[in-house]
C-alpha cells in the first residue's frame, strides 16, 4: 500500500483514507452529512431567501440593493426621508410605475408581522404566508430558516469552545497524573453536581439574555463532556515508548501533549463532537422552550414549539417546529454514528 493517497485532491494516510471509504460506506451517515450541509448553508444566506425588502430594485434607470442598503422613501420618490417600507403599496406603485423589483423567494423577514391576515392570528398557511403564521402574526417559514441559523451557528459555537477547554483539562489532567488528577476529579464531581437550570434562572433574572451571554453560560456546564474521554487516552499513552523517548530526547511536557499524545487523543474526540453539537442545539432549543433563551422576538425553534404548545387550536406551529428539530437532530445523530463507525478499528466494510 503506498505511504499516502489522494482523497479529494488532497494527500491522505492510507490509515485516513480507509476511515474516509468506510464513511462514505455508511449511506446513511453520508447522505445525511451532505443534507445537513445543504440545509446549513442555505439557511447562511437567510436574508436572500426570506426577508421584507426586495433583493434588486430598479428605479428611473437606477440599481439599488435593498437587502444590503437601507435607503430612504425619497430616493423612490416618497415624501419621508425615513427608511423605505417597501410593502407598503403606496411606495410599491411609485417604483413599479418606473422600474422593477426582484423579491426573495418568501416576501417575510422574521420579524416582519403581517397586517392583512384574512382571520386572527394564528393564521394557516396559505399562498401568502405557505407554512402559517404564528400568534404574532409573523411568517412561519421565515422564522425556521432564521431560527435554523441560530441554533446551529450556537451549537457549532458552543462545540467548539467547550470541546476546546474540556481537551486542555482532560489532557492536562491525564498527562500529568498524581495529585494534579486527584484534585481536578474531585473538582468535576462537585462542578457536575451543581443545579444548571437554577443558576440560568438566576441569572436570567438578573441580565437580559443574549447569544453570547447563554453561550457563556452554557460553556461554563458542557466542557466536562470530553475531559473523561480526553483524559483516559492520556493516562495510557503518557507512558508509551514514544513519549518516553522524546522525554529522553528533552523535549517538553507541553511539546509532547500537542505533537505526540493528543493526536492520538483527537480520535476519539471526533467520534463524540457531532454529539455534542446535538446536545447543544438541544440546550438551546429547551431553554427558548422554556422562555430562559434568547431576547423575545428572536428566530428560534424553541420559542415555536412554545407556541405550538400555547395554541393547540393552530396545530401547523407544533407539527412545523417538531418535524423540523427531529429531521434536524436525526440528521446529526446519523452523521454521529458513522463518524463512530469510521473511527472505529474493528468495523470493516466494503
Amino acid at each position: 500500500m503506498r505511504a499516502t493517497e489522494r482523497v479529494m485532491g488532497l494527500r491522505v494516510t492510507p490509515l485516513t483514507a480507509r476511515r474516509l471509504r468506510s464513511f462514505r460506506a455508511n449511506k446513511r451517515g453520508f447522505w445525511s452529512l451532505w443534507v445537513f450541509l445543504v440545509l446549513f448553508v442555505l439557511s447562511l444566506f437567510a436574508e436572500l431567501l426570506a426577508n421584507d425588502r426586495p433583493l434588486v430594485v430598479s428605479y428611473q434607470g437606477g440599481l439599488y440593493f435593498p437587502v444590503a442598503v437601507d435607503y430612504p422613501e425619497t430616493t423612490f420618490g416618497g415624501d419621508f426621508a425615513t427608511f423605505t417600507d417597501y410593502r407598503d403599496p403606496y411606495i410599491a406603485e411609485l417604483i413599479e410605475a418606473e422600474g422593477w423589483m426582484l423579491w426573495p423567494p418568501i416576501r417575510y423577514d422574521h420579524r416582519t408581522i403581517n397586517y392583512d391576515l384574512p382571520v386572527p392570528a394564528p393564521a394557516p398557511p396559505s399562498s401568502d404566508n405557505l407554512l402559517g403564521t404564528d400568534d404574532q402574526g409573523r411568517d412561519v417559514a421565515a422564522r425556521l430558516i432564521y431560527g435554523f441559523r441560530v441554533s446551529v451557528l450556537f451549537g457549532l459555537a458552543l462545540t467548539l469552545v467547550s470541546s476546546v477547554i474540556g481537551i486542555a483539562a482532560g489532557a492536562v489532567q491525564g498527562y500529568f497524573g498524581g495529585w494534579t488528577d486527584l484534585i481536578f476529579q474531585r473538582f468535576l464531581e462537585i462542578w457536575g453536581g451543581l443545579p444548571q437550570l437554577f443558576i440560568l434562572i438566576i441569572v436570567t433574572s438578573v441580565i437580559m439574555p443574549g447569544f453570547w451571554t447563554l453561550l457563556a453560560i452554557l460553556v461554563l456546564f458542557s466542557w466536562t463532556s470530553l475531559v473523561g474521554v480526553v483524559r483516559a487516552e492520556f493516562l495510557r499513552a503518557r507512558n508509551f515508548d514514544y513519549v518516553r523517548a522524546a522525554r529522553a530526547l528533552g523535549m517538553g511536557d507541553g511539546k509532547i501533549m500537542f505533537k505526540h499524545v493528543l493526536p492520538n487523543a483527537m480520535v476519539a474526540t471526533l467520534t463524540f463532537t457531532p454529539f455534542i453539537l446535538n446536545s447543544s442545539i438541544v440546550a438551546l432549543t429547551a431553554l427558548d422552550f422554556l422562555g430562559l433563551g434568547l431576547p423575545p422576538g428572536s428566530a428560534s425553534l424553541g420559542d415555536l414549539l412554545r407556541q405550538g404548545k400555547e395554541n393547540l387550536q393552530a396545530p401547523w406551529l407544533g407539527i412545523t417546529g417538531f418535524l423540523v428539530v427531529a429531521v434536524m437532530l436525526s440528521l446529526l445523530v446519523f452523521v454521529g454514528e458513522a463518524v463512530r463507525d469510521a473511527f472505529d478499528p474493528r468495523k470493516t466494510r466494503a
